[in-house]
């Protein structure tokens, strides 16, 4: 039996990557997820890994790229700024359909920003930060156990559906202790990389590629895509409710602003209030269907995010124009963590309103 470990968020990501099987890391040292190539820098050379430390971000990804391609199972991380020079080589890979993880522990902007937690990457996740009009899974932990789960299953996603996957956390995730339970391996059925490339010596040549020249094999390549993210959204969604139920306000949130505001609602809960949370776990593909039955049955959706405001666009798609959302926001900067206490001050606000 696993023994709980009391370890960062950070470390947890880089302790279930080595479980989930990769044993090639890319990467170039940023704060706030420099954990994660420290840990890995150690243990892969331990399990006959490789662990390079790029000359940049575009090295690193370009670098998993052709690692994937290989077929084998490769990760880099970074984060925003980093990410943001990743985005040419998270294009070319989700073009030449390469499986790949990539890790975002979020920091503050836009530009150099600093350090702080931020969610103003939303936009750059979900929407398809680099050219071409593509689209990856994009999972949002909230926990130390996520980042240890959901990096485990961000893997087989890459897999199943030969694209690469981002883990989109923050700096209050990715430093923060926590007890960990590291999990036994899934048992889920992955396919056969047949696609990748093997070297000269193979009877049957593999190309691996995202350049279609020959007529109309671009447009047949970008309706295979969207078809492929169809799927996607028909079977990959993940979400978690609370008190949703009878609520007639429904708190919608995710990552680190989630866990405060899970206890925000518990504190309206006791005042009295009818208040449920969901907390979207896939940002893409975003979980709307079950949020359009919990705001339906609410009435009213509070979105809480450390912007000014990216997935509550998602939001309003979601509910329709029969769901009244509201918005509250705090843009990063020092001290921008809101509290439990500003939170359900929000909400007896709304409910105020509400009854004028």
């Amino acid at each position: 039996m696993s023994k709980r470990l009391f370890v960062k968020g950070n470390e947890a990501a880089a302790m279930a990557a080595i479980e989930a099987g990769c044993r090639y890391y890319f990467g170039y040292p940023i704060t706030p997820q420099s954990d994660i190539p420290e840990y890995l820098s150690r243990e892969l050379p331990k399990l006959s890994g490789e662990f390079i430390q790029a000359e940049s971000e575009v090295a690193a990804i370009n670098m998993l790229l052709g690692a994937s391609a290989c077929g084998v199972r490769a990760m880099t991380s970074s984060s925003s700024p980093g990410i943001s020079l990743k985005q040419e080589g998270i294009s070319y890979m989700a073009g030449a359909e390469l499986p790949g993880v990539i890790i975002n522990i979020s920091r503050s902007g836009p530009g150099l920003g600093g350090i702080d937690a931020s969610q103003s990457d939303y936009f750059q996740a979900v929407k398809g930060g680099g050219h071409g009009g593509y689209h990856i899974p994009v999972l949002a932990p909230n926990s130390v156990q996520e980042m240890y789960d959901l990096t485990m299953h961000a893997f087989d996603l890459a897999d199943i559906y030969r694209t690469p996957v981002m883990l989109l956390g923050d700096s209050v995730i990715g430093q923060m202790k926590e007890a960990l339970l590291p999990n036994p391996r899934p048992g889920r059925e992955l396919p056969e990389k047949g696609w990748a490339v093997r070297g000269k010596g193979g009877a049957e040549q593999r190309v691996v590629k995202s350049l279609f020249l020959g007529d109309g094999e671009l447009e047949a390549h970008n309706w295979h895509l969207h078809a492929k993210y169809q799927v996607m959204k028909e079977k990959e969604c993940l979400s978690e409710e609370h008190d949703s139920c009878d609520a007639t306000l429904l708190v919608t949130a995710f990552g680190s602003v989630a866990r405060i505001a899970h206890t925000a609602v518990a504190m309206a809960r006791e005042g009295g209030l009818k208040v449920g949370l969901f907390r979207p776990v896939t940002l893409f593909p975003f979980p709307q269907p079950a949020l359009a039955r919990a705001a339906g049955r609410a009435g009213r959706v509070l979105v809480v995010e450390l912007n000014t405001g990216q997935m509550v666009e998602d939001v309003r798609l979601s509910v329709g124009a029969g769901v009244q959302v509201s918005f509250y926001g705090r843009p990063p900067g020092a001290g921008s963590l809101p509290s439990p206490e500003e939170l359900f001050e929000v909400i007896k606000k709304q409910y105020q309103q509400a009854s004028q």
